[in-house]
Order: structure tokens, then C-alpha cells, then sequence
């Protein structure tokens, strides 16, 4: 079984808002077992629409709209749909109450008639009431092949899948009888490039199982899909995989899933009874609010400093003003004079601390946009790295942050 989902809506296509639906839908899609060939994006232009539908049902088994059931004279899709499927638009009595009713429960002495061209839907078609919302959800054949048109605000249309198509599609059997399932492995410290040389022969794994890498900001995630018929075959398939995947990255797999870097961090200074502080001074406090983002890190986190300036740095962490003066705020001895003293103020196992220069000014030929330095000190381990990034502001500031993050992990 194979579906397509067309996105609905000139706002979606412009990039005013962001369609997280198909998101949404894909993955409700491949749990059920049913591959989705496509993702389109029409705006609110019926002739494009129909050309749309009618693209779509001529290669798939499967549609699925979302957006466009409104009352307004944009709202196009059902017209669409009727079109392609030779069913004229009727008024069908029952939503049309509901919808009197809605308005009625919400103390409006007069409806708008407008609000009543959502109870117009194709000769012959299925209706699924929205709790949420007034537009039902369409379900009209096209031959044998469903076209299900889905309400667009999120909040409506997560709860009338849920609790009606999914059912009505086990119902037909429509879903698969395979299902697919993914589990992402975390890798930090290493480039795409690099994890991709490490395993590569693992994209070609088998039978019912791939193997996909996404490179994001300082990480790179490998997603594991099985394609199997039960929760076994699905674990033994993903396993295999992972435990590969594990053995060949060693450390610098830190998580899976939904894990996060500062999470996995959390669990380690935990487990290994530790403290830490953290002295910004280009991250300008980020390493802080990732760490304090973790529920419970009031455990182990003891202080975070952002020490800007020079002057900062001296009064707050002890830093030698004429360190500074020889060497420069951005340079390994700055930042290994940072990690110590914000070790000392918070009395922690651990401090660590990150200078550098995030641009898009202040670089030199000596020390370009991009350097970064950053410090651990422990009771038994320091250690000092520079790192050389690219990339906006944010993004230096972003790939230092989770540098850092690692590099302490990776000490502990």
C-alpha cells in the first residue's frame, strides 16, 4: 500500500507557516505499515489542486489531504476532490447541525452562512465528526483507491486521526501487515564524513532492515528502519544494526531516540557522583541553559559564570589581567585559567570553560572567527582544546556548546 499527502494552503507554500502535519502523518503512516511515496505542497488554487489530486491517484493507492475544509472562499479542497471524483458537492443535514450547533454553544445569536459551506461534501462520501473543531474529516473512492481530506490546524486534525482513520484504515486493511519502526543513534565529535567512512557497508544491511545518516549542528544521527511483521523481528532487526553501530563509534555514540547530549551528560555525572561549573564566555550562557534544561541537574550542576569582558574574567574567576594582556582573551591559557577558577568559586569536581570568537566581527588573521578554546579542569584530568567552526554567530555558538558538552563527557 502505497499513499501520498498533499499539503494544502498558499501560507504552507510561502513558508509563512510551517507544516508540521506531513511530519506528523509520515510517521503515523510508517507505523502503520504504509509507504509514502510523496509529500506535495499546493496552495489555494483550485485547477493546481485538481492537477495535484489527479497526479496523485494515478500512481498511489492511497491520498491524503490536509487543509482547505474551511468556510472561506479559499477553502478549495473538498470542490477539488469532487471534481476529480465526479461527485458534486451536496449538503449533508447532519453536519450541517453540528455546525449550527457550534455556533449556538458558543452564545452567537447569528451564524455566519459562510460557516455552512462546511456541511457541502462529495455525493456518497464518509464523515468523520470533529471534537475539536466544525470540518469533518472526507473520506471519498475514487474507484477503489480512498481519498481521506484531513482539517489543517494541528490540534484538530491529530485527534480525528487517531481516533478515526487509523482505526477505519486497520478496519479495511488498508494498514500494512508489516510495520516499520526506527530508532536514531546519537553520535557527537565526529564529522559526517567520518561516520559514514566507519559505516558505510551497514547502509546495505539486509532484507527488511535500512540504514540512513542526517548530519545536524555538531551531531550527526544514524536512523535504523526494520520493516517487519512483528515487535521480535522489528527489535532482533534494529539491534543487529545498533550493536554494529555501538561497537565501531564506541563513546561517541551518547544516546538514541529523543536522548540529548546535556541529558546524557546529566546521567553520567550522576552515575559517577560528580559536580560541575561552567565558566561562557562566547557562548554567552547557552552551556548553562542546556545543562539546566535537564530536569534534576540541581544534582550535580553548580554554577554556570558568563564572564564576557576581560574585566570578568579577572574579578569573577582570578584570571591574570596580564595573562590576558600577553596571550588575549581567546587563547588556551585564558581558557584553562577560566576552568580552574570557576572550579574554585563553585568548590565543584569539575569546571570547564569556552572563549573563542563567534563573528561575524572581531577576527583576525591570527585568530579568525571561528577559534575556540575550550578548558576542563578535574582533580585529576585538565586538558585544553582549540577547535576551529564556521558558520553563522549562532551557529559557532551553537558547535561550541555541544563541543564542550562533549569534551566533558568524553573526560568523565
Amino acid at each position: 500500500m502505497r499513499a501520498e499527502i498533499i499539503s494544502i494552503g498558499t501560507e504552507i507554500l510561502q513558508g509563512e507557516i510551517v507544516d508540521t502535519n506531513t511530519a506528523y502523518l509520515s510517521r503515523k503512516l510508517a507505523l502503520l505499515g504504509i509507504e509514502l511515496d510523496r509529500h506535495t505542497t499546493v496552495g489555494d488554487n483550485p485547477a493546481r489542486l485538481v492537477s495535484a489530486l489527479e497526479e496523485a491517484l494515478s500512481r498511489s493507492d492511497i491520498v491524503l489531504t490536509t487543509g482547505g475544509l474551511g468556510p472561506t472562499v479559499d477553502d478549495i479542497t473538498l470542490y477539488a476532490i469532487g471534481s476529480v471524483t465526479s461527485k458534486p458537492l451536496v449538503v449533508n443535514n447532519d453536519i450541517a447541525k453540528l455546525v449550527t450547533r457550534y455556533f449556538k454553544n458558543r452564545g452567537l445569536v447569528k451564524m455566519p452562512q459562510e460557516a455552512l459551506r462546511q456541511a457541502q461534501i462529495p455525493r456518497g462520501a464518509r464523515w468523520f465528526k470533529n471534537n475539536v473543531g466544525i470540518a469533518p474529516a472526507i473520506l471519498v473512492y475514487y474507484g477503489r483507491k480512498p481519498v481521506i481530506a484531513l482539517p489543517g490546524p494541528p490540534r484538530e486534525l491529530i485527534p480525528i486521526f487517531e481516533e478515526k482513520i487509523i482505526p477505519y484504515l486497520r478496519e479495511k486493511s488498508i494498514a500494512g501487515k508489516q510495520t516499520i519502526k526506527t530508532k536514531t543513534i546519537k553520535v557527537t565529535g565526529l564529522l559526517e564524513a567520518e561516520v559514514n567512512r566507519i559505516v558505510k557497508d551497514l547502509f546495505s544491511a539486509g532484507t527488511g532492515t535500512a540504514l540512513g545518516i542526517y548530519a545536524r549542528l555538531g551531531e550527526v544521527d544514524l536512523k535504523i528502519t526494520s520493516k517487519a511483521g512483528n515487535e521480535k523481528a522489528h527489535h532482533s532487526q534494529i539491534r543487529k544494526i545498533e550493536r554494529e553501530i555501538r561497537r565501531r563509534l564506541t563513546n561517541h555514540v551518547y544516546g538514541a531516540d529523543s536522548d540529548t547530549l546535556e541529558q546524557a551528560l546529566g546521567t553520567l555525572l550522576r552515575k559517577k557522583k560528580k559536580t560541575l561549573a561552567v565558566a561562557e564566555s562566547c557562548t554567552g550562557g547557552l552551556i548553562a541553559n542546556r545543562i539546566t534544561n535537564v530536569s534534576g541537574s540541581s544534582a550535580y550542576f553548580k554554577m554556570g559564570a558568563v564572564c564576557y569582558s576581560n574585566e570578568a574574567k579577572a574579578c569573577l574567576l582570578g584570571v591574570s589581567r596580564e595573562k590576558i594582556k600577553k596571550h588575549g582573551a581567546v587563547s588556551k591559557e585564558i581558557a584553562y585559567d577560566m576552568a580552574k577558577g570557576v572550579k574554585s568559586l563553585s568548590k565543584a569536581h569539575i569546571g570547564a570553560a569556552v572563549t573563542g570568537i563567534a563573528g561575524p566581527a572581531g577576527g583576525t588573521k591570527k585568530k579568525p572567527v571561528g577559534l575556540v578554546y575550550i578548558a576542563i579542569a578535574g582533580n585529576k584530568i585538565t586538558m585544553v582544546k582549540k577547535y576551529r567552526f564556521a558558520g553563522s554567530r549562532e551557529d559557532i555558538k551553537q558547535l561550541a556548546s555541544t563541543a564542550t558538552l562533549n569534551l566533558i563527557r568524553a573526560t568523565i
